[in-house]
């Protein structure tokens, strides 16, 4: 099996190639994943010799890893696990950039995947359109970026806001923080679809290994 690009443990399909076409190992989403099941298809990564990428990894699911793989790292926030890291890129920073403290945890999912992938990060955190002084100030070093993600909330507008002040690509993610009109997220991924600012792209609510993932290969 491992001559045809995956490896067929039965209940899944482990993609052995995907290092080789993408540059990237497969990345293990973990939710509704059974921890027997995120075990073995980890197991199968590292045997591999690649490096292993665990999204929405709940803490209990770590815990039950980590007796397995001791080199299990462990972001709580980003609710991601991870072990090994590509070789960090000579050049180019990405900027991450949140809202509110309440879109953190999907900021982080962000920077661990860049991290992982082998970029520099700038975190930016706490900067939304309610205070715009606290953005402003750091205009000058969020233009020194290749790329920028911005993670929001509510109505999602610091996205438009700061495109419009960088010449970099904007990589908007909206999340799922607000009040009830904000219909958990899709207020701000509307908002952010709808950018008067060119240059801005989207991804789902939420997804900041998504944003993550591609502003790494923006930046290589």
């Amino acid at each position: 099996m491992k001559d045809k690009g995956f490896c067929d443990l039965g209940f899944a399909k482990v993609d052995t190639d995907r290092l080789r076409r993408r540059g990237f190992p497969e990345v293990v989403y973990c939710a509704g994943k059974a921890r027997e099941e995120i075990r073995s298809i980890a197991g199968n990564i590292r045997k591999n010799k690649q490096v292993l990428l665990l999204t929405k990894l709940d803490k209990g699911t770590f815990s039950y890893l980590k007796k397995f793989y001791p080199r299990l790292q462990y972001n709580s926030r980003a609710r991601i696990g991870y072990i090994g890291k590509l070789k960090m890129a000579k050049k180019g920073i990405v900027c991450v950039v949140c809202a509110g403290t309440a879109d953190i945890p999907v900021a982080e999912e962000a920077v661990v995947t860049l991290e992982v992938m082998g970029n520099k990060v700038l975190r930016l955190y706490d900067v939304g359109v309610a205070g715009i002084h606290r953005l402003m100030g750091n205009v000058k070093t969020i233009r020194e970026a290749e790329v920028v993600i911005v993670v929001a909330g509510m109505e999602g507008a610091l996205a438009s806001l700061l495109s419009g002040l960088v010449a970099a690509p904007v990589i908007a993610v909206p999340t799922s923080c607000g009040y009830g009109a904000s219909f958990s997220g899709l207020a701000a991924l509307l908002t952010m679809l709808n950018s008067c600012s060119p240059g801005v792209g989207v991804v789902n609510i939420d997804n900041g290994f998504g944003a993550g993932y591609l502003a790494s290969l923006i930046n290589r």
